[in-house]
């Protein structure tokens, strides 16, 4: 069946949409931007780039041959994002998002960061 007809059968029935405020957003798990649109759909198209948090770095999501291939990515923030972009334009296999995994991997390894807090002085009390 060709993408198109699945778009076009999907588009308005599927169990990943979330309506809000006159938007449709796609809970998909292989969808990098979260809208319900034809290009960053993971059901439907032949190639699939998705990016989600694993315990500790990021895993990557491609489609070979029907199936998923996740890739864990863990060994620190600048080699994972050169990774990405390896993987989606160096490769040619979808460059057009990018972009958009670079920016969710960046989301997702700052927010594994361990936060510092900062000590608190305590002042001598005047007696």
């Amino acid at each position: 069946m060709s993408a198109d007809l699945q778009w076009s059968i999907i588009r308005n029935n599927s169990s990943f949409l979330a309506k809000s405020l006159g938007t449709t957003l796609s809970k998909d798990p292989n969808n990098i931007t979260g809208t319900n649109s034809f290009k960053a759909n993971g059901l439907v198209n032949k190639r699939v780039a998705g990016v989600s948090a694993a315990e500790k770095g990021v895993i990557l999501t491609t489609k070979a041959k029907g199936q998923l291939i996740k890739t864990t990515l863990s060994r620190g923030g600048r080699r994972t994002i050169k990774s990405i972009r390896a993987a989606s334009t160096g490769s040619h296999y979808r460059p057009d998002l990018t972009d958009a995994a670079v920016r969710k991997a960046s989301a997702i390894i700052r927010s594994q960061k361990n936060k510092s807090v900062a000590k608190r002085r305590s002042r001598k009390h005047k007696n």
